[in-house]
């Protein structure tokens, strides 16, 4: 169960990626971006392209990297936690329910 939800919150981190860097591209924060830094670094630095350092493919591969470590890590951390549980449980006894039929 674990698993299923730690690969559902890596698709989400993906796509939520590719959506940011869309509306970032749509609403021309990119071009602002770079117009602010050739401002700042002055007309002799050659310019600055944002889009070449953070294109939809690197930023698609980068999330793609992190949602993949995360399903790792999310996995092996609630493994852990459940063997955790599981031996705490077996050292106090647990909670026993009884029900009863009046």
């Amino acid at each position: 169960m674990a698993f299923l939800l730690s690969v559902a919150l890596g698709i989400v981190t993906v796509v939520a990626a590719i959506v940011l860097w869309t509306v970032l591209d749509l609403t021309g924060i990119f071009d602002q971006v770079d117009s602010l830094l050739g401002t700042l670094a002055g007309s002799e630095s050659g310019g600055f392209e944002l889009k070449k350092v953070a294109s939809l493919g690197q930023v698609a591969s980068f999330a793609t990297i992190i949602a993949v470590v995360n399903v790792v890590l999310l996995t092996a951390l609630s493994m852990l936690s459940a063997v955790l549980y599981n031996i705490a449980a077996t050292l106090v006894g647990g909670i026993g329910v009884t029900l009863t039929d009046d």
